[in-house]
C-alpha cells in the first residue's frame, strides 16, 4: 500500500469539481473562508475553475473536470487533492482519468458520497491510499467542529484515535450565515448486531458511498477481487454508507456485491447513518442489511460516524483500521501498513 506524502506546513492544497460545483452565495462565502483557514494555517489552496460552477448536477463537462483534476496531479506543488463537492456524475470522467500519471504521483485524494467513483479505484487499483472524508466547504466552518479538527490533523499525518460524537446532524438545515458548523440533532448511538456488548473488527479498511459502488461493481473499474486478494493475509474491513438507497435497492445491492464477490476474505462490516431511506416493504435498514450479510456470520455495527449525516470520521482507504464499539459509541484507529 503506498501512504502519499502527508501535507506540513507551505504546502499547496488542490480544490476541484470532479463532480458537482458550488452554485449559491452560501457555499461561495463558505469556500472563501475554508481558503482563508487553510491560509491562516500555513497552507496554500489552488482552485481549479470548475469549483464555482454547476450546471444540470456537473461542474463542468466531464472532459473538463477530468483535465482539471489531472493537471492538478501533474502540478509538483500540489500535495493533496480535496473535492469541492459531492454529485452524481463523478463516474462521467473516469474513462478520461490517466490512472497511469496518478500512479507516478501518488498525492491524497479526499471527499465523501459520490467521489468514491475516484478514490475507490485508485485504492484498489493502484494500491494508493486515499481518504473518505469531508468535501472542502467543510473547512469554511467557523469554529471548525472537532471532526473537521481532526480532518485537518490526519492530513498532516496525525493519526489520532477517533472517538465517537456526542451528537449528529439528522436533516438538511439552511444556512444563514454559510459559516454555520454542524447541527446537534440526534445522540450518535452506534448499534452492534444481535445485541452483542462489544465488537471490535480489524483490517484493511476499505469502502465508502454504496449508491456508488454499485454503480463501479463488473466495470473496467473494478479490481477489488484482486485487492481483497492481496490482502487476505489483513481480511477486510468493509466500511460503508448511502445516500439514497431505499430498503429494496439496498438489499439487491448488497446481494450484487456478495454474489460479485467483493465480500470475501472480510472480517467485519461497519455501515454509517443512511442519509435518505425509506421502504416501501416495511423493512428497516438494519433487516436489509442482515438479510444478505447476517449468514456470513460476520460482525456487523450500524449508526457510525461515516459518511452523509455528519460529523463524520476521517477514514483512510486502505489503511489498516481497528474498529470498537461498546454500549452505543465507538472508535477508530488507522496504522499505515
Amino acid at each position: 500500500m503506498i501512504f502519499p506524502d502527508f501535507l506540513k506546513p507551505g504546502d499547496v492544497i488542490g480544490v476541484t469539481a470532479p463532480s458537482d460545483g458550488n452554485k449559491k452565495e452560501l457555499d461561495y462565502i463558505r469556500l472563501e473562508h475554508g481558503i482563508l483557514a487553510l491560509k491562516k494555517k500555513g497552507y496554500t489552496v489552488k482552485e481549479t475553475e470548475d469549483v464555482r460552477t454547476s450546471e444540470k448536477g456537473r461542474s463542468s463537462r466531464k472532459e473538463l473536470r477530468a483535465i482539471q483534476l489531472m493537471d492538478l496531479y501533474r502540478d509538483k506543488r500540489i500535495k493533496a487533492i480535496v473535492s469541492a463537492k459531492g454529485g452524481d456524475f463523478l463516474c462521467e470522467i473516469l474513462p478520461m482519468v490517466d490512472f497511469d500519471l496518478i500512479k507516478k504521483n501518488p498525492k491524497w485524494f479526499q471527499g465523501y458520497s459520490d467521489n468514491t467513483a475516484f478514490l475507490f479505484p485508485v485504492t484498489t487499483m493502484l494500491d494508493i491510499a486515499t481518504i473518505y472524508g469531508n468535501n472542502f466547504n467543510d473547512f469554511g466552518m467557523e469554529p471548525w467542529h472537532k471532526a473537521v479538527e481532526q480532518n485537518f490533523m490526519i492530513l498532516n499525518g496525525k493519526l489520532l484515535k477517533q472517538e465517537s460524537f456526542d451528537y449528529y446532524e439528522d436533516g438538511f438545515h439552511d444556512k444563514v450565515t454559510g459559516l454555520e458548523s454542524y447541527q446537534n440533532d440526534l445522540p450518535v448511538c452506534w448499534t452492534n448486531v444481535y445485541d452483542k456488548e462489544e465488537i471490535v473488527i480489524q483490517g484493511r479498511l476499505l469502502g465508502g458511498c454504496l449508491d456508488v459502488l454499485l454503480n463501479l461493481v463488473g466495470t473496467r473499474y473494478d479490481y477489488v477481487r484482486s485487492f481483497i486478494d492481496r490482502y487476505k493475509q489483513d481480511g477486510i474491513l468493509w466500511f460503508l454508507e448511502s445516500f439514497d438507497l431505499g430498503s429494496e435497492a439496498l438489499i439487491r445491492g448488497l446481494w450484487q456485491l456478495k454474489e460479485a464477490g467483493w465480500f470475501e476474505n472480510v472480517n467485519g462490516f461497519v455501515f454509517g447513518r443512511p442519509c435518505m431511506f425509506s421502504s416501501y416493504t416495511d423493512t428497516t435498514y438494519e433487516e436489509a442489511v442482515l438479510s444478505i450479510l447476517g449468514d456470513m456470520q460476520k460482525p456487523i455495527i450500524f449508526n457510525a460516524d461515516i459518511g452523509h449525516k455528519n460529523p463524520q470520521f476521517t477514514v483512510i482507504n486502505g489503511a489498516y483500521g481497528i474498529i470498537e464499539s461498546k454500549n452505543g459509541k465507538g472508535s477508530l484507529r488507522m496504522e499505515l501498513r
